[in-house]
């Protein structure tokens, strides 16, 4: 006969005897076994699980392991999916300020910029990132944005030239020139309701002006006469931090618009300045997904915009909402100082400059230098990008996705 010495019984700190381990597997059989669906369940479920947690430690840490393996094990393989990095559109902007702007807008000619690419290869591009949208999220609600990438060169090239986007066309969207305030209510209201805000900061901004070099933080734009400069809180969907901070109250107030383009390409947010004189030649925006608000600060007589050959004028303190996939001009046709500081109107020679959209010129108007009435100025507007009305959410968000910027 052989002795064996017995194993002591393992006790907790308390000194009490442990469980043994076969126990924490027959405990968790019984409560899978009578687990039903109802609050009850649920709370014995989880009374159960901390207490097995404390009896079988090493099972639980086990199961923990596996699901941290299997969660990096997602992350990498999400990862490995990530389209191809493309160049951002700033780096573009930037790259493109030494070859001029045309009509206020750039034209960099890049094969890697969303707005500037005019090829087979821009649907391509756009349909490589609705296909990785679509197997992230869903194809659900994407019928017209993947009918607009498939036929992108039809549309654009078939269309009427009274409205002509220059990159993207969304079919089967309501097409006016002009929207009525109701079209997005909401925002128009808001807008109008910090008018007063919005217009002590630009009379901050425009302080700046009182020296002859440009002001940091303003681009003046090319126009066939006068001067057209900008102040961006958002470009082409990337904040302008320096920007930004000079105007604390109006950035905030975009976060409070509902309908507010900020994650794509398409979405702007400026304030806009026309200097007496200026005429902005005719051109098309790049998308009909959206419609451009221009809140009135300062608005002096004889300035238009025209939208599709229709004339509007702005109001201080109230929101004129287009599409700006129309063909569209503005000028103002003030009041300007000679070099002797007395008021001239308008120099331009009889049909050297028609008025687009309408039938006529500006005839020889080299009118005696008289003085002027004092509220004439710039013309200022607040101009914001908001979503077309109607446009989906679930296509708002895969547009946000397949244009966003640096995409």
């Amino acid at each position: 006969m052989v002795w064996v010495p017995l194993r002591a019984a393992r006790t907790d700190r308390r000194g009490l005897p442990r469980a043994p381990r076969h126990r924490c597997t027959n405990m968790s059989w019984e409560w899978l076994m009578g687990w039903s669906w109802s609050l009850d369940g649920l709370r014995d479920f989880i009374a159960t699980g901390i207490q097995s947690f404390r009896d079988c430690d090493a099972t639980a840490l086990a199961a923990v392991a596996c699901l941290l393996v299997l969660f990096v094990w997602y992350c990498y393989h999400v990862g490995r999916e990530q389209p191809r990095a493309y160049v951002t559109v700033n780096a573009l902007m930037q790259g493109a300020d030494a070859n001029g702007l045309q009509n206020g807008y750039v034209y960099c000619h890049s094969p890697e910029c969303v707005r500037c690419t005019h090829n087979d290869g821009l649907n391509q591009k756009l349909y490589h990132n609705l296909q990785e949208y679509a197997k992230r999220y869903s194809w659900s609600g994407m019928g017209r944005i993947h009918k607009g990438i498939r036929e992108q060169g039809r549309y654009l090239n078939s269309r009427p030239s009274i409205q002509k986007p220059e990159v993207f066309f969304l079919p089967d969207l309501p097409t006016m020139p002009y929207f009525s305030r109701d079209a997005q209510k909401h925002d128009v209201e808001l807008l109008e309701r910090n008018f007063q805000t919005i217009l002590c900061e630009f009379e901050t901004l425009y302080k700046a002006f009182s020296n002859c070099s440009l002001p940091q933080g303003w681009k003046m734009n090319s126009t066939p006469s006068g001067e057209w400069f900008t102040f961006y809180l958002v470009n082409q969907g990337m904040c302008v931090p320096r920007n930004c901070r000079k105007c604390p109250r109006t950035y905030r107030l975009l976060g409070s618009l509902r309908t507010c383009i900020g994650n794509n390409v398409f979405g702007n947010a400026c304030i806009s300045m026309l200097s007496p004189g200026t005429v902005i030649a005719e051109h098309y925006g790049p998308t009909n997904i959206r419609i451009r608000c221009h809140l009135g600060l300062k608005t002096p007589s004889n300035c238009e915009l025209v939208v599709g050959g229709e004339p509007q004028c702005w109001a201080e303190g109230r929101c004129l909402l287009f599409d700006d996939s129309f063909l569209h001009t503005a000028f103002h046709e003030g009041w300007t100082t000679d070099a002797l500081g007395l008021y001239q109107g308008p120099k331009y020679k009889e049909g050297s400059i028609p008025v687009p959209g309408t039938a006529r010129t500006h005839t020889s108007l080299v009118l005696p230098a008289v003085s002027g009435p004092p509220e004439e100025g710039p013309r200022v507007v607040f101009m914001v990008d908001l979503w077309h009305p109607n446009v989906a959410a679930a296509e708002r968000q895969a547009l946000d996705f397949i244009f966003a910027p640096g995409r």
